[in-house]
């Protein structure tokens, strides 16, 4: 590229990196209402210990600054590579891990440090749903023991029993309610993740994160879970938080769609807008690695894949500035010395949000040449 090249380039960048006015934000904002899920500055920071007086001696940054918003009915995707914190950050909501700072406010309420006898009322308002269907049921109960638990745990009275209650959960996911007394070894795969489904709806939650829920099932029984989820947030009018890395599942179940890269959300927006225009140059590679099913467009998508370089740094010891600079191709000097900002830039929507120096304008462009420079 010529000099004058490279010059318009970063003049387009600098544009594209302008925030988008404040009353241009607050106006979408108030067009959404108040979010059910507030999250902001999440941290967690796993200690490593050493010696026979187990002193720290660092610590494994798995989420690092998250903040993002949930509105009430919509499902977010969360989204990005193995090791990036998903899983974390959704074991944070649901104080199933305990958090190193930030705030999480659900329904007006900061729950990110309350102490667990005042918690457990709030948790009949917010469940998860486990990733593993073969682990996350007690092999020794029964399926009428398992999903029954929600209601003898919080105390909760049901008009006709409980055993009544369960059946009745049982027939909503698609069992049987003559399940009642089996037990999880009886069921597949895809049977036993819709007890977990049955168990995680039985208090009627307002908030449920579901930990890559179909990610250890066969195509076709994801299709068919992906489908139940569907329906019951339109009949109970939930609220998702979808954990997961296929990102064809996502953009099918979602409403918006959050990217994380080590610890951090670099980029959020709508999933259309996402998926269309993506401007972080790590959720293009990520959209890039989407297998195409079109044979018409299959060479094209594999001479456009974006084939990053290195390796994904440690969280014990994060880059300086930028995280993805190591790996990016557009990285400049100020990737190194300046964490950017998650903001929405000019020429986006309000509530698409990327944490990036020098956003991607043409994501079908820079990933052509991206991968024609790395193969």
């Amino acid at each position: 590229m010529t000099d004058q090249g490279a010059t318009a380039e970063q003049a387009d960048a600098v544009r594209l990196s302008d925030p988008v006015p404040d009353d241009v934000i607050l106006r979408e904002r108030a067009d959404k209402g108040d979010p059910l899920l507030s999250v902001k500055g999440l941290e967690k920071h796993f200690p490593i210990v050493k010696g026979l007086l187990r002193r720290q001696v660092g610590a494994v940054r798995a989420v690092d600054g998250v903040t993002f918003d949930v509105y009430r009915g919509e499902t977010l995707g969360l989204v990005g590579e193995s090791g990036c914190g998903k899983t974390t950050t959704g074991r944070l909501l649901t104080r199933l891990v305990e958090p190193t700072g930030g705030s999480i406010d659900f329904d007006g309420r900061d729950i990110a440090h309350l102490r667990q006898g005042k918690l457990r009322p709030l948790r009949r308002d917010m469940q998860m749903i486990f990733q593993d269907p073969f682990s996350s049921l007690n092999p020794r109960h029964t399926v009428g023991t398992i999903v029954g638990a929600p209601f003898r745990i919080q105390n909760v009275k049901t008009e006709h029993g409980i055993k009544r209650a369960v059946q009745d959960l049982l027939k909503l996911v698609g069992l049987s309610p003559e399940h009642y007394n089996r037990y999880p070894h009886e069921f597949s795969g895809g049977q036993r993740q819709r007890i977990g489904i049955a168990r995680t709806l039985a208090l009627r939650p307002k908030l449920i994160v579901a930990d890559e829920p179909v990610s250890a099932l066969d195509v076709s029984i994801q299709a068919q879970v992906v489908n139940l989820l569907d329906d019951i947030q339109r009949e109970f009018d939930l609220t998702y938080v979808f954990i997961a890395h296929d990102l064809s599942v996502v953009r099918h179940i979602s409403d918006r769609v959050a990217v994380m890269y080590l610890g951090k959300v670099v980029e959020i927006a709508d999933r259309d807008d996402l998926y269309t225009r993506p401007r972080h140059p790590y959720t293009v590679a990520l959209m890039s690695a989407v297998p195409v099913p079109d044979p018409a467009r299959r060479d094209r998508a594999q001479r456009e894949r974006v084939l990053l370089t290195g390796d994904v740094p440690s969280p014990i010891n994060p880059p300086s500035g930028c995280r993805f600079r190591t790996r990016c191709w557009k990285a400049q000097e100020i990737c190194a010395t300046e964490e950017p900002p998650l903001l929405p830039r000019l020429g986006d929507a309000a509530s698409h949000q990327t944490a990036c120096h020098f956003p991607i304008d043409d994501a079908e462009e820079v990933a052509g040449r991206s991968s024609r420079a790395t193969a």
